[in-house]
Protein backbone atom coordinates (compact mmCIF):
# COMPACT_ATOMS: atom_id res chain seq x y z
CA UNK A 1 0.00 0.00 0.00
CA UNK A 2 2.92 1.78 0.77
CA UNK A 3 4.09 1.86 -2.84
CA UNK A 4 0.78 2.76 -4.14
CA UNK A 5 0.37 6.10 -1.84
CA UNK A 6 4.05 7.17 -2.72
CA UNK A 7 3.13 6.54 -6.51
CA UNK A 8 -0.52 8.15 -6.33
CA UNK A 9 0.43 11.30 -8.89
CA UNK A 10 1.73 8.51 -11.51
CA UNK A 11 -1.08 6.49 -10.73
CA UNK A 12 -3.91 8.79 -11.00
CA UNK A 13 -2.71 11.19 -13.65
CA UNK A 14 -5.57 11.62 -16.35
CA UNK A 15 -9.25 11.64 -15.85
CA UNK A 16 -9.89 7.97 -16.96
CA UNK A 17 -7.77 7.06 -13.98
CA UNK A 18 -9.66 9.13 -11.65
CA UNK A 19 -12.69 7.68 -13.08
CA UNK A 20 -11.33 4.58 -12.05
CA UNK A 21 -10.41 5.42 -8.74
CA UNK A 22 -14.01 6.24 -7.98
CA UNK A 23 -15.07 3.43 -9.85
CA UNK A 24 -12.60 1.23 -6.95
CA UNK A 25 -14.21 3.05 -4.07
CA UNK A 26 -17.46 2.20 -4.41
CA UNK A 27 -16.25 -1.33 -5.32
CA UNK A 28 -15.17 -1.25 -2.06
CA UNK A 29 -17.86 0.63 -0.62
CA UNK A 30 -20.72 -2.48 -1.47
CA UNK A 31 -18.49 -4.97 -0.52
CA UNK A 32 -18.12 -3.87 2.93
CA UNK A 33 -14.60 -3.21 2.56
CA UNK A 34 -14.69 1.30 2.82
CA UNK A 35 -15.75 1.57 6.70
CA UNK A 36 -15.83 -0.27 9.63
CA UNK A 37 -18.40 -2.43 10.94
CA UNK A 38 -19.79 -1.73 14.30
CA UNK A 39 -20.91 -4.84 16.67
CA UNK A 40 -23.49 -2.50 17.86
CA UNK A 41 -25.15 -1.59 14.51
CA UNK A 42 -29.05 -3.48 14.17
CA UNK A 43 -27.42 -5.87 11.60
CA UNK A 44 -29.40 -5.66 8.08
CA UNK A 45 -32.17 -8.85 8.89
CA UNK A 46 -33.94 -6.58 11.10
CA UNK A 47 -33.47 -3.71 8.67
CA UNK A 48 -35.18 -6.59 6.06
CA UNK A 49 -38.25 -7.24 8.50
CA UNK A 50 -38.90 -3.32 9.22
CA UNK A 51 -39.01 -2.79 5.04
CA UNK A 52 -41.57 -6.02 4.80
CA UNK A 53 -43.39 -3.75 7.26
CA UNK A 54 -43.47 -0.80 5.02
CA UNK A 55 -44.58 -2.41 2.14
CA UNK A 56 -47.66 -4.38 3.82
CA UNK A 57 -48.50 -1.01 5.39
CA UNK A 58 -48.16 0.55 2.10
CA UNK A 59 -50.22 -2.50 0.38
CA UNK A 60 -52.84 -2.31 2.93
CA UNK A 61 -53.34 1.05 2.68
CA UNK A 62 -53.77 0.60 -1.57
CA UNK A 63 -51.18 3.13 -2.02
CA UNK A 64 -49.12 0.55 -3.38
CA UNK A 65 -50.37 -2.95 -5.47
CA UNK A 66 -49.15 -6.32 -4.48
CA UNK A 67 -46.83 -7.99 -6.74
CA UNK A 68 -46.17 -11.64 -7.30
CA UNK A 69 -42.99 -12.63 -5.12
CA UNK A 70 -39.30 -12.26 -6.26
CA UNK A 71 -37.51 -15.42 -6.74
CA UNK A 72 -35.16 -16.10 -3.78
CA UNK A 73 -31.13 -15.50 -4.82
CA UNK A 74 -29.00 -19.06 -6.05
CA UNK A 75 -25.89 -18.88 -5.15
CA UNK A 76 -23.96 -19.15 -8.54
CA UNK A 77 -25.93 -15.24 -8.52
CA UNK A 78 -23.56 -13.89 -5.27
CA UNK A 79 -20.60 -12.50 -6.90
CA UNK A 80 -18.76 -11.89 -3.40
CA UNK A 81 -18.65 -12.57 0.33
CA UNK A 82 -20.22 -9.56 2.21
CA UNK A 83 -19.65 -8.59 5.99
CA UNK A 84 -21.42 -10.73 8.49
CA UNK A 85 -23.84 -8.22 9.28
CA UNK A 86 -25.15 -7.66 5.65
CA UNK A 87 -27.27 -9.47 3.85
CA UNK A 88 -28.31 -10.43 -0.13
CA UNK A 89 -31.92 -8.79 -0.86
CA UNK A 90 -33.32 -7.84 -4.83
CA UNK A 91 -33.76 -4.77 -5.68
CA UNK A 92 -37.37 -5.32 -5.79
CA UNK A 93 -37.83 -6.03 -2.78
CA UNK A 94 -36.35 -3.06 -1.08
CA UNK A 95 -38.00 -0.62 -3.55
CA UNK A 96 -40.55 -0.28 -5.93
CA UNK A 97 -39.16 -0.03 -9.69
CA UNK A 98 -41.38 2.29 -11.31
CA UNK A 99 -40.86 3.18 -15.46
CA UNK A 100 -41.80 6.47 -16.80
CA UNK A 101 -43.84 7.45 -20.03
CA UNK A 102 -44.57 10.47 -22.25
CA UNK A 103 -47.50 12.40 -22.20
CA UNK A 104 -48.99 12.83 -26.54
CA UNK A 105 -46.31 15.95 -27.71
CA UNK A 106 -49.33 17.17 -30.16
CA UNK A 107 -51.53 17.33 -27.26
CA UNK A 108 -50.98 21.00 -26.15
CA UNK A 109 -52.84 20.06 -22.65
CA UNK A 110 -50.28 18.03 -21.54
CA UNK A 111 -47.38 20.18 -21.53
CA UNK A 112 -48.27 23.95 -21.91
CA UNK A 113 -47.64 25.85 -18.49
CA UNK A 114 -47.10 22.56 -16.99
CA UNK A 115 -45.40 22.60 -13.16
CA UNK A 116 -44.78 19.03 -13.16
CA UNK A 117 -41.26 18.63 -13.79
CA UNK A 118 -40.51 15.78 -16.62
CA UNK A 119 -37.16 13.93 -17.15
CA UNK A 120 -35.32 12.22 -20.02
CA UNK A 121 -31.80 10.63 -19.58
CA UNK A 122 -30.46 13.54 -21.65
CA UNK A 123 -31.39 15.82 -18.39
CA UNK A 124 -28.56 13.62 -16.67
CA UNK A 125 -26.15 14.16 -19.10
CA UNK A 126 -23.08 15.80 -17.68
CA UNK A 127 -24.88 16.14 -14.36
CA UNK A 128 -22.25 16.71 -11.90
CA UNK A 129 -24.63 17.13 -8.30
CA UNK A 130 -26.29 14.05 -6.68
CA UNK A 131 -29.80 15.30 -6.82
CA UNK A 132 -31.97 16.69 -9.42
CA UNK A 133 -35.00 18.88 -9.62
CA UNK A 134 -36.25 19.38 -12.82
CA UNK A 135 -35.33 18.93 -17.07
CA UNK A 136 -35.34 20.96 -19.68
CA UNK A 137 -39.60 20.55 -19.92
CA UNK A 138 -42.48 20.60 -17.47
CA UNK A 139 -45.73 18.28 -18.03
CA UNK A 140 -49.03 19.03 -16.51
CA UNK A 141 -51.15 17.35 -14.38
CA UNK A 142 -53.28 16.37 -17.25
CA UNK A 143 -50.21 14.92 -18.80
CA UNK A 144 -49.18 12.75 -16.06
CA UNK A 145 -52.99 11.35 -15.86
CA UNK A 146 -53.31 10.43 -19.49
CA UNK A 147 -49.78 8.82 -19.82
CA UNK A 148 -47.63 5.91 -18.61
CA UNK A 149 -45.57 8.77 -16.51
CA UNK A 150 -45.65 7.98 -12.85
CA UNK A 151 -45.01 10.81 -10.63
CA UNK A 152 -42.15 9.77 -8.61
CA UNK A 153 -41.84 11.47 -4.17
CA UNK A 154 -38.88 13.26 -3.56
CA UNK A 155 -36.20 11.27 -2.84
CA UNK A 156 -36.52 8.57 -5.31
CA UNK A 157 -33.59 7.19 -7.23
CA UNK A 158 -33.37 7.87 -10.57
CA UNK A 159 -32.07 5.26 -13.02
CA UNK A 160 -31.88 5.38 -16.64
CA UNK A 161 -32.42 2.28 -18.73
CA UNK A 162 -32.02 3.51 -22.43
CA UNK A 163 -30.17 5.34 -24.58
CA UNK A 164 -28.02 5.34 -21.95
CA UNK A 165 -28.43 3.12 -19.41
CA UNK A 166 -26.53 4.13 -16.01
CA UNK A 167 -27.09 7.33 -15.49
CA UNK A 168 -28.10 8.27 -11.35
CA UNK A 169 -29.67 10.96 -9.60
CA UNK A 170 -31.78 11.55 -6.68
CA UNK A 171 -34.88 13.09 -7.28
CA UNK A 172 -34.92 16.97 -5.24
CA UNK A 173 -38.54 17.09 -5.23
CA UNK A 174 -41.68 15.19 -6.86
CA UNK A 175 -41.11 14.72 -10.61
CA UNK A 176 -41.49 12.70 -13.34
CA UNK A 177 -39.42 10.63 -15.77
CA UNK A 178 -39.99 9.44 -19.67
CA UNK A 179 -40.07 5.85 -20.31
CA UNK A 180 -36.07 5.66 -20.17
CA UNK A 181 -36.04 5.27 -16.79
CA UNK A 182 -36.80 2.15 -14.12
CA UNK A 183 -36.40 4.22 -10.79
CA UNK A 184 -36.19 3.14 -7.26
CA UNK A 185 -38.82 4.55 -4.53
CA UNK A 186 -37.22 3.19 -1.74
CA UNK A 187 -39.68 1.92 1.19
CA UNK A 188 -37.23 3.18 3.59
CA UNK A 189 -36.10 6.92 2.10
CA UNK A 190 -32.92 6.58 4.73
CA UNK A 191 -31.92 4.07 2.28
CA UNK A 192 -31.77 6.30 -1.26
CA UNK A 193 -28.01 7.83 -0.93
CA UNK A 194 -27.00 4.00 -0.43
CA UNK A 195 -29.20 2.92 -3.42
CA UNK A 196 -27.61 5.88 -5.76
CA UNK A 197 -24.23 4.53 -5.15
CA UNK A 198 -25.13 1.08 -5.56
CA UNK A 199 -26.54 2.31 -8.55
CA UNK A 200 -23.21 4.12 -9.98
CA UNK A 201 -21.40 0.96 -9.27
CA UNK A 202 -23.54 -1.49 -11.04
CA UNK A 203 -24.41 0.56 -13.94
CA UNK A 204 -21.63 -0.79 -16.19
CA UNK A 205 -22.29 -4.64 -15.81
CA UNK A 206 -25.94 -3.35 -16.13
CA UNK A 207 -24.74 -2.08 -19.43
CA UNK A 208 -22.25 -4.50 -20.49
CA UNK A 209 -25.43 -7.29 -19.74
CA UNK A 210 -28.31 -5.15 -21.55
CA UNK A 211 -30.20 -6.70 -24.63
CA UNK A 212 -31.00 -4.54 -27.25
CA UNK A 213 -30.39 -4.61 -31.34
CA UNK A 214 -31.30 -0.68 -32.26
CA UNK A 215 -30.35 0.58 -28.57
CA UNK A 216 -29.85 -1.36 -25.61
CA UNK A 217 -32.39 -1.48 -22.46
CA UNK A 218 -32.94 -2.74 -19.09
CA UNK A 219 -36.62 -3.88 -18.41
CA UNK A 220 -38.39 -2.88 -14.77
CA UNK A 221 -38.55 -6.76 -14.04
CA UNK A 222 -34.81 -7.48 -14.28
CA UNK A 223 -33.96 -4.16 -12.57
CA UNK A 224 -36.11 -5.15 -9.43
CA UNK A 225 -34.10 -8.74 -9.71
CA UNK A 226 -30.44 -7.17 -9.02
CA UNK A 227 -28.93 -8.65 -5.95
CA UNK A 228 -28.32 -6.00 -3.51
CA UNK A 229 -25.69 -5.72 -1.04
CA UNK A 230 -27.49 -4.62 2.15
CA UNK A 231 -25.54 -3.13 4.78
CA UNK A 232 -27.46 -2.50 8.15
CA UNK A 233 -29.05 1.08 8.15
CA UNK A 234 -26.02 3.27 10.14
CA UNK A 235 -23.14 1.57 8.02
CA UNK A 236 -25.31 2.80 5.44
CA UNK A 237 -25.26 6.28 6.66
CA UNK A 238 -21.52 5.85 7.61
CA UNK A 239 -20.85 4.20 3.97
CA UNK A 240 -22.52 7.59 2.07
CA UNK A 241 -20.57 10.04 4.11
CA UNK A 242 -17.33 8.67 3.21
CA UNK A 243 -18.53 8.29 -0.51
CA UNK A 244 -19.38 11.83 -0.29
CA UNK A 245 -15.64 12.92 0.64
CA UNK A 246 -13.61 10.46 -1.29
CA UNK A 247 -16.00 11.51 -4.31
CA UNK A 248 -15.28 15.11 -3.23
CA UNK A 249 -12.18 14.42 -3.33
CA UNK A 250 -11.94 12.62 -6.65
CA UNK A 251 -13.53 15.57 -7.77
CA UNK A 252 -10.54 18.25 -6.25
CA UNK A 253 -8.17 15.91 -8.20
CA UNK A 254 -9.82 16.19 -11.85
CA UNK A 255 -9.85 19.98 -11.70
CA UNK A 256 -6.48 19.91 -10.25
CA UNK A 257 -5.56 17.64 -13.20
CA UNK A 258 -7.33 19.63 -15.66
CA UNK A 259 -5.97 22.99 -14.55
CA UNK A 260 -2.35 21.34 -15.08
CA UNK A 261 -3.21 20.25 -18.49
CA UNK A 262 -4.57 23.10 -19.28
CA UNK A 263 -1.36 25.30 -18.27
CA UNK A 264 0.74 22.92 -19.99
CA UNK A 265 -1.39 23.00 -22.98
CA UNK A 266 -1.08 26.76 -22.81
CA UNK A 267 2.71 26.70 -22.44
CA UNK A 268 3.35 24.48 -25.28
CA UNK A 269 0.64 26.65 -27.26
CA UNK A 270 2.71 30.15 -26.37
CA UNK A 271 6.65 27.66 -27.24
CA UNK A 272 4.90 26.72 -30.19
CA UNK A 273 4.09 30.49 -31.48
CA UNK A 274 7.55 31.51 -30.36
CA UNK A 275 8.91 29.32 -32.58
CA UNK A 276 6.95 29.93 -35.93
CA UNK A 277 7.43 33.25 -35.28
CA UNK A 278 11.78 33.40 -34.41
CA UNK A 279 12.73 36.54 -36.84
CA UNK A 280 16.24 35.15 -36.72
CA UNK A 281 18.09 31.68 -36.69
CA UNK A 282 19.82 32.64 -33.41
CA UNK A 283 16.31 33.36 -31.66
CA UNK A 284 14.82 30.09 -33.40
CA UNK A 285 18.19 28.28 -31.66
CA UNK A 286 17.13 30.31 -28.72
CA UNK A 287 13.52 28.44 -28.51
CA UNK A 288 14.45 25.19 -29.68
CA UNK A 289 17.29 25.08 -26.75
CA UNK A 290 14.66 25.67 -24.48
CA UNK A 291 12.14 23.11 -25.38
CA UNK A 292 14.56 20.38 -25.27
CA UNK A 293 16.05 21.37 -21.76
CA UNK A 294 12.75 21.68 -20.80
CA UNK A 295 10.84 18.81 -22.45
CA UNK A 296 9.91 16.90 -19.89
CA UNK A 297 8.16 19.59 -18.47
CA UNK A 298 6.16 20.94 -21.11
CA UNK A 299 5.37 18.25 -23.06
CA UNK A 300 3.69 15.07 -20.87
CA UNK A 301 1.80 13.47 -23.45
CA UNK A 302 1.99 11.80 -26.66
CA UNK A 303 -0.67 13.97 -28.40
CA UNK A 304 1.19 17.07 -27.22
CA UNK A 305 4.62 15.84 -27.93
CA UNK A 306 2.71 14.84 -31.78
CA UNK A 307 2.24 18.98 -31.93
CA UNK A 308 5.96 19.65 -31.31
CA UNK A 309 6.94 16.94 -33.73
CA UNK A 310 4.88 18.84 -36.21
CA UNK A 311 6.75 22.07 -35.51
CA UNK A 312 9.34 20.48 -36.71
CA UNK A 313 8.88 19.36 -39.65
CA UNK A 314 7.15 22.33 -40.28
CA UNK A 315 9.78 24.24 -39.61
CA UNK A 316 12.47 21.64 -41.19
CA UNK A 317 10.52 22.78 -45.28
CA UNK A 318 10.60 26.19 -44.81
CA UNK A 319 14.33 25.59 -44.50
CA UNK A 320 14.37 27.33 -40.93
CA UNK A 321 15.55 23.95 -39.25
CA UNK A 322 19.25 24.28 -40.30
CA UNK A 323 21.76 27.26 -41.59
CA UNK A 324 22.00 27.69 -44.95
CA UNK A 325 25.43 27.27 -46.72
CA UNK A 326 26.52 29.59 -49.65
CA UNK A 327 28.99 27.34 -51.00
CA UNK A 328 26.00 24.53 -51.53
CA UNK A 329 25.38 23.89 -55.09
CA UNK A 330 21.99 25.55 -55.42
CA UNK A 331 18.90 23.58 -55.73
CA UNK A 332 18.33 24.78 -59.52
CA UNK A 333 21.27 22.77 -60.69
CA UNK A 334 20.27 19.49 -58.79
CA UNK A 335 16.68 20.00 -61.08
CA UNK A 336 18.49 20.40 -64.21
CA UNK A 337 20.36 16.74 -62.88
CA UNK A 338 17.17 15.15 -62.83
CA UNK A 339 15.81 16.98 -65.84
CA UNK A 340 19.08 15.02 -67.66
CA UNK A 341 18.36 11.99 -66.11
CA UNK A 342 15.12 12.06 -66.72
CA UNK A 343 15.45 12.40 -70.77
CA UNK A 344 18.15 9.73 -70.28
CA UNK A 345 15.52 7.60 -69.62
CA UNK A 346 12.55 8.39 -71.68
CA UNK A 347 15.27 8.45 -74.49
CA UNK A 348 16.20 4.50 -73.32
CA UNK A 349 12.50 4.01 -73.16
CA UNK A 350 12.92 3.13 -69.62
CA UNK A 351 9.88 5.56 -68.81
CA UNK A 352 7.48 7.07 -70.29
CA UNK A 353 7.36 11.06 -71.60
CA UNK A 354 4.33 12.43 -69.75
CA UNK A 355 2.64 15.64 -70.22
CA UNK A 356 4.48 18.31 -68.38
CA UNK A 357 2.83 19.56 -65.03
CA UNK A 358 1.24 23.01 -64.54
CA UNK A 359 3.65 26.11 -63.59
CA UNK A 360 3.42 27.01 -60.04
CA UNK A 361 0.89 29.82 -59.52
CA UNK A 362 1.70 32.60 -56.91
CA UNK A 363 -1.34 31.47 -55.03
CA UNK A 364 -0.04 27.90 -54.74
CA UNK A 365 2.99 29.53 -52.28
CA UNK A 366 2.68 29.21 -48.99
CA UNK A 367 6.18 31.21 -47.77
CA UNK A 368 9.13 32.84 -48.65
CA UNK A 369 12.38 29.51 -49.48
CA UNK A 370 15.54 30.71 -48.39
CA UNK A 371 18.55 31.64 -51.30
CA UNK A 372 19.34 28.34 -52.68
CA UNK A 373 15.81 26.64 -52.67
CA UNK A 374 13.48 26.10 -55.38
CA UNK A 375 9.65 25.25 -55.88
CA UNK A 376 8.92 22.58 -57.67
CA UNK A 377 6.12 19.68 -57.77
CA UNK A 378 6.51 16.50 -56.20
CA UNK A 379 6.05 14.77 -60.09
CA UNK A 380 8.24 17.01 -61.80
CA UNK A 381 11.33 15.55 -59.22
CA UNK A 382 9.89 11.64 -58.96
CA UNK A 383 8.33 9.03 -60.63
CA UNK A 384 4.77 7.99 -59.35
CA UNK A 385 3.72 4.35 -59.18
CA UNK A 386 6.57 3.03 -61.66
CA UNK A 387 5.92 -0.64 -63.02
CA UNK A 388 8.93 -3.23 -62.35
CA UNK A 389 9.12 -6.07 -64.64
CA UNK A 390 11.30 -8.63 -63.00
CA UNK A 391 12.27 -12.85 -63.42
CA UNK A 392 8.43 -14.19 -62.28
CA UNK A 393 10.90 -16.66 -60.12
CA UNK A 394 12.61 -13.63 -58.47
CA UNK A 395 12.03 -13.53 -54.33
CA UNK A 396 10.82 -10.30 -53.60
CA UNK A 397 9.52 -8.37 -50.68
CA UNK A 398 5.87 -8.55 -49.92
CA UNK A 399 4.24 -5.67 -47.95
CA UNK A 400 1.04 -5.24 -46.92
CA UNK A 401 -0.99 -2.60 -45.08
CA UNK A 402 -0.41 -3.58 -41.55
CA UNK A 403 3.24 -4.22 -41.81
CA UNK A 404 3.83 -0.47 -42.47
CA UNK A 405 3.55 1.35 -39.04
CA UNK A 406 2.07 4.60 -37.95
CA UNK A 407 3.34 7.39 -37.31
CA UNK A 408 6.96 10.10 -38.14
CA UNK A 409 9.28 7.24 -38.24
CA UNK A 410 9.78 4.76 -41.09
CA UNK A 411 8.87 1.50 -39.96
CA UNK A 412 7.93 -1.59 -42.01
CA UNK A 413 8.78 -5.45 -42.11
CA UNK A 414 8.01 -7.80 -45.05
CA UNK A 415 7.16 -11.17 -45.95
CA UNK A 416 9.04 -12.96 -48.72
CA UNK A 417 7.10 -14.42 -51.85
CA UNK A 418 7.82 -15.11 -55.63
CA UNK A 419 7.72 -12.19 -58.03
CA UNK A 420 5.03 -13.85 -59.96
CA UNK A 421 2.38 -14.30 -56.94
CA UNK A 422 2.33 -10.48 -56.33
CA UNK A 423 3.66 -8.60 -59.98
CA UNK A 424 -0.16 -8.48 -60.33
CA UNK A 425 -3.10 -6.87 -58.69
CA UNK A 426 -0.80 -5.11 -56.34
CA UNK A 427 1.47 -1.62 -56.26
CA UNK A 428 5.54 -1.99 -57.07
CA UNK A 429 8.21 -0.71 -55.13
CA UNK A 430 12.08 -1.12 -55.07
CA UNK A 431 15.08 -1.11 -52.59
CA UNK A 432 14.67 3.10 -51.39
CA UNK A 433 11.17 4.08 -52.62
CA UNK A 434 8.81 6.12 -50.57
CA UNK A 435 5.80 4.74 -50.25
CA UNK A 436 2.80 6.23 -49.15
CA UNK A 437 -1.02 5.02 -47.63
CA UNK A 438 -3.30 7.10 -50.08
CA UNK A 439 -6.48 5.57 -48.25
CA UNK A 440 -8.11 6.72 -45.03
CA UNK A 441 -7.44 6.42 -42.13
CA UNK A 442 -4.11 5.22 -42.82
CA UNK A 443 -3.32 8.00 -44.82
CA UNK A 444 -3.83 10.23 -41.62
CA UNK A 445 -2.25 7.82 -39.25
CA UNK A 446 0.90 8.88 -41.80
CA UNK A 447 1.57 4.96 -42.54
CA UNK A 448 4.56 5.96 -44.87
CA UNK A 449 7.82 4.27 -45.35
CA UNK A 450 11.11 4.18 -47.00
CA UNK A 451 11.41 0.23 -48.17
CA UNK A 452 14.18 -0.74 -47.19
CA UNK A 453 16.11 -4.48 -46.92
CA UNK A 454 14.08 -5.92 -49.81
CA UNK A 455 14.32 -9.18 -51.12
CA UNK A 456 16.30 -9.13 -54.35
CA UNK A 457 15.58 -5.24 -53.89
CA UNK A 458 12.36 -5.36 -55.15
CA UNK A 459 8.86 -5.62 -53.48
CA UNK A 460 5.03 -5.78 -54.07
CA UNK A 461 2.46 -4.57 -51.56
CA UNK A 462 -1.00 -3.19 -51.23
CA UNK A 463 -3.06 -1.42 -53.67
CA UNK A 464 -3.46 1.28 -51.31
CA UNK A 465 -0.29 3.02 -51.86
CA UNK A 466 1.48 5.84 -53.80
CA UNK A 467 5.35 4.96 -54.94
CA UNK A 468 7.90 7.51 -55.06
CA UNK A 469 11.08 6.90 -56.74
CA UNK A 470 14.00 9.14 -57.47
CA UNK A 471 15.61 10.03 -60.36
CA UNK A 472 18.76 9.92 -58.62
CA UNK A 473 20.43 7.93 -56.46
CA UNK A 474 21.95 10.79 -54.37
CA UNK A 475 19.21 12.45 -53.26
CA UNK A 476 18.27 11.72 -49.52
CA UNK A 477 14.10 9.89 -50.08
CA UNK A 478 14.17 10.64 -46.48
CA UNK A 479 14.11 14.17 -46.51
CA UNK A 480 10.60 13.75 -48.61
CA UNK A 481 9.24 11.38 -46.55
CA UNK A 482 9.28 13.71 -43.41
CA UNK A 483 7.64 16.15 -46.46
CA UNK A 484 4.83 13.18 -46.56
CA UNK A 485 4.65 12.79 -42.74
CA UNK A 486 4.55 16.91 -41.93
CA UNK A 487 0.71 18.22 -41.39
CA UNK A 488 0.91 20.35 -44.42
CA UNK A 489 0.78 17.49 -46.85
CA UNK A 490 -1.60 15.65 -44.55
CA UNK A 491 -4.35 18.82 -44.39
CA UNK A 492 -3.83 19.36 -47.69
CA UNK A 493 -4.70 15.26 -48.76
CA UNK A 494 -7.46 15.09 -46.38
CA UNK A 495 -9.33 18.38 -48.31
CA UNK A 496 -8.58 16.59 -51.57
CA UNK A 497 -9.66 13.02 -50.75
CA UNK A 498 -12.33 11.16 -53.41
CA UNK A 499 -14.60 8.60 -52.86
CA UNK A 500 -17.45 7.15 -50.55
CA UNK A 501 -17.33 7.40 -46.56
CA UNK A 502 -14.44 4.99 -44.86
CA UNK A 503 -12.77 4.05 -48.44
CA UNK A 504 -11.68 8.23 -49.65
CA UNK A 505 -8.41 8.36 -50.89
CA UNK A 506 -5.63 10.71 -52.60
CA UNK A 507 -5.38 10.58 -55.84
CA UNK A 508 -2.00 10.06 -57.93
CA UNK A 509 -2.66 13.76 -59.05
CA UNK A 510 -2.43 14.96 -55.92
CA UNK A 511 1.22 13.30 -55.27
CA UNK A 512 1.93 14.87 -58.73
CA UNK A 513 0.88 18.68 -58.16
CA UNK A 514 1.61 18.53 -54.59
CA UNK A 515 4.65 21.84 -54.37
CA UNK A 516 7.31 21.74 -52.46
CA UNK A 517 10.64 24.01 -51.46
CA UNK A 518 13.52 21.65 -52.78
CA UNK A 519 16.46 22.77 -50.86
CA UNK A 520 20.36 22.41 -52.13
CA UNK A 521 21.18 18.42 -51.68
CA UNK A 522 24.11 18.83 -48.98
CA UNK A 523 21.30 20.98 -47.15
CA UNK A 524 18.69 18.28 -47.76
CA UNK A 525 21.14 15.91 -45.45
CA UNK A 526 22.10 18.10 -42.72
CA UNK A 527 18.10 18.84 -42.56
CA UNK A 528 17.21 15.27 -41.89
CA UNK A 529 20.23 14.87 -39.78
CA UNK A 530 18.79 17.46 -37.31
CA UNK A 531 15.13 15.79 -37.73
CA UNK A 532 16.65 12.33 -36.61
CA UNK A 533 18.31 14.11 -34.02
CA UNK A 534 15.32 15.96 -32.56
CA UNK A 535 12.69 13.20 -33.18
CA UNK A 536 15.14 11.03 -31.39
CA UNK A 537 14.34 13.18 -28.09
CA UNK A 538 10.74 13.47 -28.58
CA UNK A 539 11.10 9.41 -29.03
CA UNK A 540 12.84 8.76 -25.93
CA UNK A 541 10.67 10.95 -24.22
CA UNK A 542 7.33 9.64 -25.76
CA UNK A 543 8.55 5.91 -24.72
CA UNK A 544 9.11 7.40 -20.90
CA UNK A 545 5.77 8.24 -20.86
CA UNK A 546 4.06 5.31 -21.73
CA UNK A 547 6.31 3.50 -19.61
CA UNK A 548 4.89 5.21 -17.37
CA UNK A 549 0.99 4.61 -18.08
CA UNK A 550 1.94 1.57 -18.23
CA UNK A 551 3.45 1.49 -14.62
CA UNK A 552 1.00 2.80 -13.67
CA UNK A 553 -1.63 0.35 -15.30
CA UNK A 554 0.63 -2.31 -13.11
CA UNK A 555 0.17 -0.41 -9.79
CA UNK A 556 -4.00 0.16 -10.43
CA UNK A 557 -3.73 -3.82 -10.84
CA UNK A 558 -1.58 -4.80 -7.95
CA UNK A 559 -4.01 -2.72 -5.95
CA UNK A 560 -6.78 -4.05 -6.94
CA UNK A 561 -5.69 -7.21 -6.28
CA UNK A 562 -4.50 -6.27 -2.43
CA UNK A 563 -7.91 -4.84 -1.73
CA UNK A 564 -9.84 -7.52 -3.42
CA UNK A 565 -8.32 -11.26 -2.66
Amino acid sequence: MKKIIDNFQLIFDSREKIQELRNLILNLAVRGKLVPQNSDDEPSSVLIEKIKKEKERLIKEKKIRKKKPLPPIKEEEIPFELPESWEWVRLGNIGRIVGGGTPKTKVHAYWENGNIAWLTPADLNGLKSKYISRGRRNITKLGLQNSSAKLLPKGSVLFSSRAPIGYVAIAQNDLATNQGFKSCVPYIMDMNQYIYYFLMYDAKRINDNASGTTFKEVSGKEVANFIFPLPPLNEQKRIVNKLDELMTFCDQLEVSLEKKANAKQLVSKSISNRIQKSKSKEELDKNITFIIRNLKEVYTTPENLNDLKDIILQLAIQGKLVPQDPDDEPASVLIEKINKEKERLIKEKKIRKTKPLPPIKEAEIPFELPKGWEWVRLGEIMIINQRNKLNDNLEVSFVPMKLIEDGYLSKHSHKKKLWKEVKKGYTHFKENDLVVAKITPCFENRKSAIMKNLYSGYGAGTTELHVLTSYLKEIDMKFFLYIVKAKNFINQGVSTFTGTAGQQRIRKDFIENFVIGLPPLNEQKQIVKKIDKLMALCNLLENQINKNRNNSELLMKSLQRKLFE
